[in-house]
C-alpha cells in the first residue's frame, strides 16, 4: 500500500465530513448521511481492490 492510497482516503474523508457538515447545517440530515453513506462505499471499494492486488501478488510470488 503506498503513501498515495492513504492520501486519496484522507481526501475523500475530508471532502465527505465537510459535505455531510454543510448538509447537516442547512437541514438536509438524510441527503449528509446518504453522502456520508457514499464515501464510506467508495473508500470500501478501493480497499477491497487494494486487496484483491495483495492477492495477486501473493499467488505469483507463491505461483499459485
Amino acid at each position: 500500500m503506498d503513501v498515495g492510497f492513504i492520501f486519496k482516503v484522507a481526501a475523500i474523508g475530508i471532502i465527505v465530513a465537510v459535505l455531510s457538515l454543510v448538509l447537516s447545517r442547512s437541514g438536509r440530515e438524510e441527503q449528509a448521511m446518504m453522502t456520508t453513506l457514499a464515501g464510506l462505499i467508495v473508500v470500501l471499494l478501493m480497499l477491497v481492490r487494494q486487496i484483491a492486488e495483495l492477492f495477486t501478488t501473493i499467488e505469483t510470488l507463491f505461483g499459485f
